[in-house]
Parts: C-alpha cells; structure tokens; sequence
C-alpha cells in the first residue's frame, strides 16, 4: 500500500510503500510521549525505506533520543534516527540502522487513509505517564515493554492483506 504523509505545516510531504500499514501498537513510552508532544499513543507501522520519497527535505532535521540507565545513570543515544520538521516540529518517522530495510512512519503524520485493525497492543505501559488513560478493547494486548511480535508477524498471524 502506498502510504502519503506530511507535517502540520505542509513544508515536508513523502511518500512510501508499506506491507503493514494497520496501526496497531499504541505506544505509551516517555520518547514518544514528549517527541509527539501527547499522552503517547505513537502507533507504530513500518514501510520499505528504499521506497521513501521526500519533497521538502531542506525542512527536515533528526533527533536521536537520549536513554538513561536506571542502574548506572549513564546516558546513552538511541540508534533511532527520529525525523522532523524543523518549522512545525512534526514527528514524520523513525528509521534505525539495525534494520536499514524498514522505516516507521508516525501514524498521525499519514494522510493515506489507513485500514482499521482487529486489534490493538498497548506497549510500554510500563513507562506510561500516571495520568494517561488506557482504553482497553476486547482483544487487545498489553505490554509493559515491547512484545516478541514484530510488525511483520502481527500482520501474517492476522493474514492481513498488504
């Protein structure tokens, strides 16, 4: 399927193909929760990076989220390249290096009209701030870290069509 997004202020549109576009993973971490600026809810769906196509891209700029180790304190850099609009501070989507092959456009950055999943997997309760509320639906998974399940699996274990 062909995705179509952009940011608030139309100075960034792309474009991609997808294979899992159902928005399924409701994400409740505290990197998703202030990058989109929410109660988190970034739901998560992937496409083929290869197919990107930006107009706009003198607009775009990257952030790298910082993570904390609990039991050590030290700091680190995630490997996720989050991108941006640099004029609105739209959230477009994520790419990480460990998997070149897939990039993770932000669901709310998607102007495609998306098909409505099964079923939904709240992930990263766990980090969830105390005051955003969870609507549970018959079916729906909860995680409080990432499932084992991938993108890919959820979509073939549904027998979705791409």
């Amino acid at each position: 399927m062909k995705l179509e997004g952009s940011c608030h202020c139309q100075a960034v549109k792309f474009s991609l193909q997808s294979s899992h576009p159902y928005p399924f993973n409701n994400c409740y971490c505290s990197i998703c929760r202030k990058t989109a600026g929410s109660g988190g809810y970034a739901v998560n769906i992937s496409g083929n990076a290869s197919t990107l196509e930006v107009q706009g891209k003198e607009h775009l700029s990257i952030y790298r989220a910082k993570k904390t180790d609990p039991a050590t304190n030290e700091v680190t850099e995630s490997l996720s390249q989050r991108h941006f609009c640099k004029v609105c501070g739209s959230h477009l989507w994520s790419w990480n290096p460990t998997w070149p092959d897939l990039l993770h456009p932000q669901t709310g950055a998607i102007d495609t009209e998306l098909p409505e999943p099964p079923e939904h997997r709240h992930i990263m309760l766990g980090s969830k701030a105390s005051w955003v509320p969870v609507s549970f639906a018959e079916g729906d998974q909860s995680f409080d870290e990432y499932p084992n399940e991938s993108i890919a699996d959820w979509h073939d274990r549904l027998e979705l069509p791409t």
